[in-house]
């Protein structure tokens, strides 16, 4: 059974489609990179996969569950998490503590044990920062453990944020435009984060406009154009594709 299947997914806004008629399936493990021009209605079908937006029509499953009508805290507890395409970190905290507001979900933190500290609120929050911290070293920013976030470059505060989301050990990680802004060197690593996360029981879906990048890591590809599926495909299959190629890459690629 598929991870996440999305089945003829449409949703309009003022009578325009931004998406229209989409359909996919994401199997577990593997990395799934959603591509097209701009505007063709990649982050809208985002926020409808993580309940940011609801369908207009169309249907969701995600670990067997429906999801068409489920809020974002409901599918975060579910196994769904995500990035954005512009940074989230809270710079007023430092970046340990960004990654644990990422476990919120997961923590016990009753008013009643907060008022009187008791020990095993002491003790998760001491599991939660070592937690925190090897997800951190696994992103490959572990020399910021002891940081404040301010205090970091932007390629860096890019893996912290995916760190943040691993926090809440998701089985499904949305990545919006993972190594927007990066140079060479940052995309290689983010290259080369992305491709641990299978292996380590977290499934990829992201969109990204760094083609080489797409091309390196993704087992599928799904290509959307005016808000419509125009292809889905291996790299090879979706490289070698006339309508891609005409549609996103220009007729001259």
């Amino acid at each position: 059974m598929s991870l996440l299947a999305v089945s003829h997914l449409t949703r309009e806004f003022g009578g325009v489609k931004a998406v229209d008629d989409v359909s996919f399936q994401i199997e577990a493990g593997t990395i799934h990179a959603v591509i097209g021009p701009n505007g063709a209605g990649k982050t809208t079908l985002f926020n409808l996969i993580t309940g940011v937006y609801t369908p207009s029509s169309g249907t969701m499953r995600f670990a067997g569950t429906e999801a068409n009508h489920q809020p974002p805290e409901r599918l975060a507890r579910l196994g769904m998490s995500r990035t954005f395409q512009n940074l989230q970190i809270c710079m007023n905290m430092s970046a340990i503590a960004n990654v644990m507001v990422g476990a919120h979900l997961r923590l016990n933190h009753g008013l009643f044990a907060g008022m009187f500290h008791l020990p095993t609120l002491r003790r998760a929050d001491r599991a939660c920062r070592e937690e925190a911290a090897e997800l951190m070293r696994f992103v490959g920013v572990g020399a910021y453990i002891d940081a404040h976030a301010s205090e970091m470059p932007y390629g860096a505060l890019k893996r912290l944020e995916i760190a943040r989301s691993l926090a809440a050990k998701p089985k499904l990680l949305l990545l919006d435009e993972p190594a927007a802004g990066l140079n060479d060197s940052e995309t290689h690593e983010v290259d080369a984060l992305i491709q641990k996360l299978p292996p380590a029981g977290v499934t990829v879906v992201l969109v990204e406009h760094d083609m080489k990048l797409v091309m390196n890591i993704s087992d599928r590809i799904l290509v959307l154009n005016y808000g419509r599926r125009l292809a889905e495909g291996t790299p090879r299959e979706i490289r070698e594709n006339p309508d891609v190629i005409a549609a996103y890459l220009g007729t001259g690629g």
